[in-house]
């Protein structure tokens, strides 16, 4: 680890929630043993299950845990929208997406920032230099390779897993996006927030992560979440004017390989 990576500035890790209480006691520890500081801001949408409750007892206690409580559950991509803007008003360089069930690993968060230090945009991808998922049926990886595959035909961003959401944005590539203006409210949104980066010209990496499904509560995975995928990239497409590549000469992607990846 680098010493300017030790010094970075700010960085914000935002996990929205809904019925997660069995988990973020857990994560949230992780997170603040890492050897990069991180702050954890979780976004919950009034889980019956009294997840909001429980975070605000742990924000009570460690000034590096943040709420941010909603009425009512509005879907994914309304949650993290809602948790960009704190993270813009209150000023951090650094802001990260996490899943709140563990199939997203803590310990890979700083090589997120290792990269995000020459990168706008960091995404954690599970099928780059092979397939790197545990726990999944054979159907649904077939639909997550497929819609990778859809994503790149359709709209030329040349990333091996533009639906994953492990990410870490700097704050000038959230800046660039009206963030009232974003549609997609399901996995498509994770399609969505790429795009309007990638087709700026903005720098977009990969780094190879292991997806480990979650192994307690529920997958939120429906039909209805596939249906707004398969036409998001369409509305996509034509917003960039049916370019399939970014709007200036910057590359369009790389990937960054890494030797801790497994």
């Amino acid at each position: 680890m680098s010493e300017g990576l030790n010094q970075m500035n700010k960085t914000l890790v935002i996990v929205p929630t809904y019925n997660e209480r069995d988990n973020l006691p857990m994560l949230a520890e992780r997170l603040l043993k890492l050897p990069v500081q991180v702050e954890l801001l979780v976004v919950d949408d009034n889980s019956p299950d009294g997840t909001g409750r429980l975070a605000d007892e742990l924000a009570a206690k460690n000034p590096t845990i943040h709420v941010l409580h909603r009425a009512q559950k509005q879907g994914l991509g309304r949650a993290y929208c809602a948790g960009f803007a704190w993270a813009l008003e209150h000023g951090y360089d650094f802001i990260m997406e996490m899943d709140g069930d563990f199939s997203h690993n803590p310990d890979d968060i700083p090589k997120f920032l290792e990269a995000a230090q020459n990168a706008d945009l960091v995404l954690g991808s599970r099928y780059c230099n092979g397939i790197r998922v545990i726990n999944w049926p054979l159907g649904r990886l077939m639909l997550s390779k497929g819609a990778a595959a859809y994503v790149m035909i359709i709209t030329g961003m040349p990333f091996t897993d533009p639906t994953g959401g492990f990410k870490c944005f700097r704050r000038r590539a959230l800046q660039s996006i009206d963030l009232s203006g974003v549609r997609s409210n399901g996995y498509s949104f994770q399609i969505e927030m790429t795009h309007k980066i990638w087709r700026q010209g903005m720098k977009v990496v990969e780094v190879p992560i292991i997806f480990t499904d979650r192994f307690q509560g529920a997958s939120k995975m429906s039909g209805g979440i596939v249906r707004e995928a398969l036409w998001m990239v369409w509305r996509l497409l034509l917003q960039n004017g049916l370019r399939r590549w970014p709007r200036s000469s910057a590359p369009p992607g790389e990937t960054i390989k890494t030797p801790s990846a497994g």
